[in-house]
């Protein structure tokens, strides 16, 4: 068998319906679109969930639930969350900032973080973030280190 010699399996296909060619080919005048009407238009079909003119199933039903804007989007805060039991991976006295948590995988670059207070904190660090959970700032406290909050840039 050769690529030339390839055909398709007996009568599966079809002859194509050639819509609009005269009376004699029984698909002439209105070419099987009937008589006036949408359907029958250039721009025919409705739309999805159209009734008709009846009022849509969509519109009949109450809306519910909460859809955030992309307005609300754009203004909500980012937060990377990192947890205590993250930072035990460095050592002690270190000085730990998004740059980095960044630099050893546990975020993304350029990110806002916070810090919450779940795990044991037993090594005394500098911690300078976005945001701390209160619990997370007794905990940094309690093992003799410094929790210092980040001032955002357009404050």
């Amino acid at each position: 068998m050769k690529l030339n010699e390839l055909k398709p399996a007996p009568r599966s296909k079809h002859r194509i319906k050639r819509i609009g060619r005269g009376i004699g080919s029984g698909h002439g005048k209105t070419s099987g679109r009937g008589h006036k009407g949408l359907g029958s238009r250039s721009h025919g079909n409705t739309p999805p969930g159209y009734e008709g003119g009846q009022m849509p199933l969509q519109r009949r039903l109450p809306k519910q639930g909460f859809r955030r804007t992309q307005k609300n989007e754009a203004r909500r805060r980012e937060f990377a969350v990192v947890n205590l039991h993250s930072l035990t991976a460095f050592g002690e006295g270190a000085i730990i900032d998004s740059a980095a948590l960044a630099e050893r995988g546990i975020i993304g670059k350029g990110l806002k973080v916070k810090i919450l207070g779940s795990g044991e904190l037993k090594i005394k660090l500098t911690v300078r973030a976005d945001a701390f959970s209160a619990g997370a700032r007794e905990k940094i406290a309690a093992a003799g280190g410094v929790a210092e909050l980040i001032a955002p840039a357009n404050a």
